[in-house]
């Protein structure tokens, strides 16, 4: 890991002796000096690395390297931020002389040239050391696959899932029937899957848990990972959410421009006791027949606190799942042995099969010719990961990478990493081999996951833009940044070191989880690195040196004030899953925190608070994160001094932004799509300049409220944005160049545009839930339409998500005003008066449509012969016209799943429907197709079996 911090610092030099030089001054000459010195280090570092875990004498200096290496870093980044200081200091004495400025300077350089001449010393004599005391040999560099560059996307092989393995499918049935099995009492049953730590517990259950007719056997579903942090509350309420708001999560995807009103629902299960909540779900649950899976348990006390709200005298059929490592949790929460799966170890052939799966990956080959002596060691190999499916995934994802030559073979099956391994159930050992053989910006990156939760699901996005900020992505060439990130996700999941949690439409990671013994090596390694510390990890000592915290439950802040004060360090990264940082707290950290490049935030720790008014201090912060949906957060005007901000994501909040956002060229990813931003006054712009949106050129994400920063041009000027989404805007935004600048983001993936009039009384009653009396709601009586200049997408080669909200006259007939490889379309609130079946099912590639609120207010809807054949879901929500839905025969062959939710005239079920054999999912709501349910329900037969098998 020292490879990794030394070889970042000295790119970030070059990129400052380049942008800076004028700000050092005299001093260049020293900095120059540090940084050849840096890049000389590296060279040595690429072994000495790994072999520090095997002799002190290495560990030592390479601690050193990187303790040198942050200390220069602190140096030089607290000399930036006096001369800020200074700037600003000046700037409000412009009368004074030029030589009274030159003279202010003088003490910061003189001591900025002493300081990097006395680290360019210290460095000399550490790389001295590496002859003095016999360090040359040990660290010699050899050949590794830390001299690959990662794979690009084009290259990218297919992920080797566990779930394909034997006895995964040979398990899954199993404990299926386990499930279902009726027993003679109405009373809820618990099995338990047991098995040691990569043996594929979790993928088993969840195997189980996402088939169909498993879905389909219960009323009601919940997963929850338990994990060795165990809080019951929050266990009680994520079982909770499920249950009682099972669609909350997609609604949130449709509905995210409005608070929906489960919110208020889920806002008061949130504010309740943990005895309130439980007594609650039990009541909710006793009606119900539910499965519960809980992953990950690791003692009696879990089970023990949740049993009392999971009842007993439940629906008859009702199951609780339990994954465990220790039989003895499984036979205390389980009734009988029958109920209990045990995972079993792979035998010899099944894990040779495995291996070869995923080591020969991407080859083109399923059954890879090996000669007699290279398939010897490979057999060797695979018996040291003693029938462990998680140990044989990542060795053969290690061996994927190599040549398949048996040096190489060899060289592996002799590592020392082997010794690692503790017992018969410990695969250590492969892990930290697969881990010492990564190259060094790819070990940052896996290290980073490490600071998340326990089988926390890792936004992959989020994730991507904290390794941005950290500083981990390396240039190549002209790629945008972003897509070589995504390279080194693939690269870290073809090496099953992380694993996908959810794919996005076009098939992109949406989220992904680490398994927990790979998170045990992650955190481990990154203690030892002084990489990052976990606070509750943090024994009552400290670690001397403290470059980033991260904080998973509430803390007092004296605590961390206290930690971050025993740092000889700066702090560069705050991290915090839970409510820490509350308003009071920001004077105590604010000396430790001055030099802060990223800071992730919870939304317990700003709602309805200000940011302190000097965050703009923190001229050195890429990353600003706060969690949370719908609190209010104000950034103060300070805001425009965060000159090397990257990324600003509110989350779900709403907030009044500052116009001086304009001023951060750097902006990578403006996420606030709650948030406006204010007008800058016509005296501002005479004092400081015009500030507008064509100022960020290089955005690449865009979220924001409308408003007048959309008058003119400025938007157009943005050609690197890959996603936009534009909310609440209102007839002013409608003019020709706003349509013109959108023609123009031709990079486009994904965009939602959202324009606010054009309501009608009775839909804002129905939308939003609002009584009549409401004084403040304005209401547009007359039909405007709202997107008369909407122009075509047929050049848009790239978008594939697309979302309107807001009146539209008639949909276009021609085919090519559509995006051409378009997988997602949400029309809502359009007003459409002619079916637009008729043109939308001409859309070759469209998998998921939706229409709310509205976008039709006709009466029938056609789907005809031969139309959306690749169509795999509709959704209509609050058609409230709308009387009947055709599906003639041949139409919507590749449909799963349909949901009509409050399309109340529609008394009958879709004429058709029943004819759909690939047909998974009907989700009903409301008074939505009611009679025609019954009438079915009470003749029986075929018909009735099958709609009750697919209803949900």
């Amino acid at each position: 890991m020292a490879e990794g911090t030394v070889t970042f610092f000295a790119e970030k030099l070059s990129n400052l002796i380049f942008q800076e030089a004028s700000v050092f001054g005299e001093v260049e000459g020293q900095i120059k000096l540090l940084r050849n010195e840096l890049e000389w280090m590296g060279l040595f570092l690429t072994d000495a690395d790994s072999k520090r875990v095997y002799n002190k004498r290495v560990k030592l200096w390479v601690n050193q390297i990187r303790s040198a290496t942050h200390e220069a870093e602190d140096v030089i980044d607290e000399f930036i931020l006096n001369m800020d200081h200074r700037k600003r200091r000046l700037n409000t004495l412009k009368f004074l002389p030029t030589c009274v400025g030159m003279v202010d300077k003088l003490p910061f350089i003189h001591e900025l040239d002493s300081r990097v001449k006395d680290i360019n010393a210290m460095i000399g004599g550490i790389m001295a050391n590496r002859s003095k005391y016999g360090l040359e040999a040990l660290t010699a560099s050899s050949s590794s696959t830390a001299d690959q560059a990662v794979s690009h996307k084009e290259q990218r092989a297919p992920v080797v899932e566990e779930s394909d393995m034997v006895e995964i499918i040979d398990g899954a049935n199993k404990v299926k029937q386990m499930l279902m099995m009726k027993v003679e009492t109405s009373t809820r049953s618990v099995v338990s899957i047991v098995g040691m730590g990569g043996l594929g517990k979790t993928t088993l259950a969840k195997n189980v848990y996402n088939q169909r007719v498993v879905q389909e056997h219960f009323d009601c579903k919940a997963w929850v990972y338990v994990s060795q942090e165990f809080r019951a509350r929050e266990i009680l309420l994520a079982i909770a959410r499920h249950v009682m708001f099972p669609d909350d999560e997609e609604k949130r995807k449709l509905e995210e421009i409005r608070e929906t009103p489960s919110d208020e629902e889920k806002r008061k299960l949130e504010e309740m006791r943990e005895n309130e909540l439980g007594e609650k779900l039990c009541e909710f649950l006793g009606e119900k027949k539910y499965l519960v899976v809980m992953d990950d348990v690791w003692s009696k006390e879990v089970w023990n606190s949740l049993r009392l709200y999971l009842p007993e005298k439940a629906k008859d059929g009702s199951k609780v799942l339990i994954t465990t490592r220790n039989q003895e949790i499984a036979l205390h929460a389980t009734s009988s042995e029958a109920f209990i799966y045990e995972l079993r170890i792979m035998n010899e052939d099944e894990s040779w099969q495995l291996f070869l799966k995923k080591a020969f990956l991407g080859t083109g080959t399923t059954t890879p010719t090996l000669t007699t002596e290279l398939e010897d060691l490979g057999k060797k190999i695979v018996k040291k990961c003693k029938g462990l499916p998680l140990a044989i995934m990542v060795l053969g994802g290690l061996l994927s990478t190599k040549e398949k030559t048996k040096e190489s073979w060899e060289k592996v099956l002799l590592s020392r990493e082997w010794h690692l391994d503790q017992g018969p159930e410990s695969c250590t050992g492969i892990l930290a081999l697969s881990y010492d053989d990564l190259p060094y910006y790819l070990k940052s990156c896996f290290l980073y996951c490490g600071i998340f939760p326990e089988d926390y699901e890792i936004d992959a996005w989020h994730l991507i833009k904290l390794w941005l900020a950290e500083g981990f992505i390396q240039r190549r060439g002209k790629e945008r940044l972003e897509d070589i990130a995504e390279d080194y996700m693939h690269e870290l999941i073809h090496r099953s070191l992380i694993q996908v949690a959810d794919r996005r439409l076009n098939g992109r990671v949406k989220s992904c989880r680490m398994h927990d013994l790979l998170r045990d090596l992650a955190v481990s390694q990154a203690k030892d690195a002084n990489f990052f510390e976990v606070h509750e990890n943090m024994d009552s000592t400290f670690p001397i040196s403290i470059r980033r915290l991260v904080i998973h439950q509430n803390l007092n802040n004296h605590d961390i004030s206290q930690c971050l004060h025993n740092s000889s360090s700066r702090l560069r990264s705050l991290v915090s899953f839970s409510g820490t940082i509350g308003k009071k707290s920001w004077g105590s950290l604010q000396e430790h925190i001055k030099l802060l490049t990223v800071l992730n935030l919870s939304d317990e720790e700003v709602g309805g608070h200000v940011l302190p008014r000097d965050i703009g201090q923190l001229i050195h912060l890429k990353f600003l994160y706060i969690k949370g949906f719908r609190s209010h957060v104000k950034l103060p005007s300070s805001i425009g001094r965060l000159i090397n901000l990257q990324s600003l994501d509110l989350g779900g909040n709403d907030c009044n932004i500052p116009h001086s956002i304009w001023k951060l060229k750097k902006l990578r990813h403006l996420e606030c799509r709650f948030s406006k931003v204010s007008s800058q006054s016509q005296i501002n712009k005479r004092v400081n300049g015009y500030l507008g949106v064509e100022q960020l050129t290089n955005l690449q994400t865009l979220a924001l409220e409308g408003g007048s920063w959309l008058e003119g041009d400025g938007l157009g000027k943005l050609t690197q944005l890959r996603s936009l989404t534009l909310t609440r805007c209102s007839n002013s935004c409608l003019k020709t160049k706003f349509f013109e600048s959108i023609d123009k983001l031709t990079a486009l993936e994904f965009l939602i545009l959202h324009f606010t009039e054009g309501y009608t009384k009775e839909t804002l009653v129905n939308r939003c839930g609002l009584v009549r009396e409401k004084k403040n709601v304005t209401i547009d009586h007359h039909n405007k339409t709202l997107l008369p200049g909407l122009m075509p997408f047929s050049h848009h080669a790239h978008l594939y998500d697309l979302s309107l909200f807001g009146m539209l006259e008639k949909l276009s007939e021609q085919i090519e005003f559509y995006p051409p490889k378009l997988l997602r379309l949400i029309l809502w609130e359009c007003k459409l008066r002619d079916d637009p079946m008729m043109i939308l099912k001409k859309l070759p590639s469209l998998l998921i449509l939706v229409l709310g609120y509205d976008a039709y207010v006709g009466e029938k809807m056609v789907c005809s012969l031969g139309g959306f054949l690749q169509l795999e879901s509709l959704e209509l929500y609050r058609l409230n016209e709308l009387e009947e839905l055709i599906v003639e025969r041949g139409a919507m062959s590749s449909l799963k799943t349909l949901k009509i939710m409050d399309c109340d005239k529609m008394e009958k079920l879709p004429h058709g429907l029943l004819e759909q054999t690939n047909l998974e999912k009907l989700s009903l709501r409301g008074s939505s197709c009611q009679k025609s349910i019954k009438e079915i329900e009470e003749a029986g037969g075929e018909d009735w079996d099958k709609l009750h098998k697919i209803m949900c």
